[in-house]
């Protein structure tokens, strides 16, 4: 269900220096705090291969100035990470038990046939006045002499979605067809059976608050383990070296003399133990 409500987040500009072990970085004006970021972990793994003698130091009139990574640059710090970071190969009991704690996830053919009224949050609205329209309608499609037109007739006239114009009728999908948040209410939650019906409760994602009602399901078919045994291992490795990658940035930042930007750090060299 990818509607097109606006993004609420709102950016800035990075207005003051930012300064990594006493190199100032290269931002320019419009740079925004998320890009100040990339730029401050990128001079900190670039530090740390001038330390392990992969990169050559900055001279000259511009020793004090953090360079632009180059391509060769990104690939000495790709070639360093993949030397330092230590990422264990997950068990074949730890992909057991993964799988058994998440099987909901290696089904296939599953889908759904739902509708939907959106109530979009968008940058300037009474996200709190907006919850309790919300609710005030879906409590009224709940009395029961309220009836399937009835539904359809509130999503024309009050529902964010493009839907609206078709009842709010989203016709079937699956769990690609989703955002992520819909997702896992419909397929991937402890409660995943979800019973055709008008689910009782407002449900929250990215784009806002929604009423929703399962018209029909195919729960789809059930993978054994010996099925995806290789996709849960390589899932659990890339969790594992997304985890691995997080905790040596954060013994760097712990070490490191970081001014004008807060970084996620550590002060411990046992985080990655």
């Amino acid at each position: 269900m990818q509607t097109t409500a606006m993004d609420t987040s709102m950016t800035s500009v990075w207005q003051e220096p930012v300064i990594i072990n006493g190199m100032s970085l290269p931002a320019g004006p419009d740079c925004e705090p998320e890009q100040m970021r990339e730029l401050a972990y990128g001079e900190l793994l670039r530090q740390q291969a001038v330390r392990l003698g992969l990169l050559p130091e900055v001279s000259g009139v511009h020793a004090s100035l953090a360079p632009e990574l180059d391509e060769q640059a990104v690939d000495v710090i790709d070639t360093m990470l993949e030397s330092e970071v230590r990422t264990p190969e997950p068990s074949d009991k730890a992909c057991r038990r993964y799988y058994e704690a998440n099987r909901a996830r290696y089904v296939v053919d599953q889908s759904v046939h739902l509708r939907h009224i959106l109530f979009a949050v968008t940058p300037r609205v009474d996200v709190t006045a907006l919850a309790g329209r919300a609710e005030e309608v879906l409590l009224s499609l709940t009395t029961a002499e309220k009836s399937s037109a009835d539904f359809s007739e509130v999503a024309k006239t009050m529902s964010n979605c493009p839907s609206g114009q078709k009842g709010g009728d989203l016709g079937w999908v699956t769990p690609n067809d989703c955002v992520p948040e819909l997702a896992q209410w419909l397929f991937y939650s402890p409660d995943v059976q979800v019973a055709p019906g008008l689910h009782p409760r407002l449900v929250h994602t990215r784009f806002g608050l929604h009423i929703v009602e399962i018209l029909e399901r195919k729960p789809g078919k059930q993978l054994s383990f010996e099925e995806v045994s290789s996709a849960v291992k390589h899932q659990l490795h890339q969790k594992s070296r997304a985890t691995a990658l997080k905790q040596y940035m954060m013994l760097l930042v712990g070490q490191a003399d970081v001014q004008g930007i807060e970084l996620e750090g550590a002060d411990t060299p046992l985080v990655q133990d």
